[in-house]
């Protein structure tokens, strides 16, 4: 893990991660010196897992509903000075952040949370399908930065791009460094 120190002690925080297999959530979870809240797809609450994660605090979002009881919970979280985790991308990719959803950007809007950028690499399956043993994951965490996320639509679209552009470059800065240093593919 690079830029822990990076992680702000106190205050509204909003964490912003690239998402490409299902380990990211965790890693990031155990990394932050912070307790934290991610919103998690409702899908993982069921059985013993589930109530494990509603123990530890998590968020369970239904994707592709208008739900708004997840996001304000998740303000509520923010607005107390907490910690809150999201992967703007939506669901899980290759990773780059080449698209995402609008609702880091909402959550900035409703909180006016300090948003901390991470990115993850490492967690995926080599695309020739051979298993490794013990994959190097690096995690990298970057400047915190506060964006400002206008009114309607147009506010939200740009601040939606802003935070997309923010990640997508830390995931590239990542992806230079593990290239430059050996480490190959994502």
């Amino acid at each position: 893990m690079h830029g822990r120190e990076r992680v702000p002690a106190t205050g509204p925080l909003l964490v912003i991660a690239n998402h490409s297999s299902m380990i990211e959530p965790q890693l990031i979870f155990g990394m932050l010196p912070r307790r934290s809240a991610f919103l998690v797809k409702a899908e993982m609450f069921g059985g013993i897992a589930g109530k494990f994660l509603l123990t530890v605090g998590q968020i369970p979002l239904k994707r592709g509903e208008i739900d708004r009881k997840p996001l304000l919970t998740a303000v509520g979280v923010l607005k107390d000075g907490g910690v809150v985790g999201i992967f703007p991308e939506g669901t899980r990719g290759a990773g780059d952040v080449g698209s995402a959803e609008r609702g880091a950007a909402w959550l900035v809007r409703a909180s006016g949370a300090t948003v901390l950028p991470v990115a993850t690499r490492g967690t995926l399956k080599p695309a020739e399908g051979k298993r490794r043993f013990r994959p190097r994951v690096d995690i990298l965490v970057g400047e915190p930065f506060s964006p400002k996320v206008g009114p309607g639509k147009t506010g939200l679209d740009q601040g939606t791009e802003e935070l997309r552009g923010e990640l997508a470059a830390l995931v590239k800065t990542l992806d230079d460094w593990r290239s430059e240093n050996g480490f190959g593919s994502p």
